[in-house]
């Protein structure tokens, strides 16, 4: 993702800490991976727009996966985890699917 912004480093802890309430067993995970095409602001728009975050929290997982590689933008059903990978991909966003840990 190319870099566009700067954010203090705190942010990401508290995406962290956000990211590991989003599951419950039996879950399915949609997973956004990094990428040098994307702008941030692109990415936190996509994640605003598809999934109805407010700006602030689509902002955190935008920085989680810049700064990480990947994070965890939404968790549930299978086939709910399908649907957002396929959106992702329409986007034009790296994400997988895998089960929830």
């Amino acid at each position: 993702m190319r870099s566009v912004t700067s954010a203090p480093a705190d942010q990401t802890d508290l995406v962290e800490r956000t990211d590991q309430s989003l599951t419950q067993p039996g879950d399915w995970v949609c997973l956004v991976w990094d990428d040098p095409v994307n702008t941030m602001n692109y990415v936190t728009y996509v994640f605003s727009s598809h999934f109805g975050y407010p700006r602030p929290r689509a902002e955190q997982l935008m920085l989680r996966v810049h700064q990480t590689g990947r994070a965890v933008v939404a968790s549930g059903s299978r086939e709910r985890m399908e649907s957002d990978v396929s959106a992702m991909h329409a986007f034009g966003l790296w994400a997988t699917l895998e089960p929830a840990t």
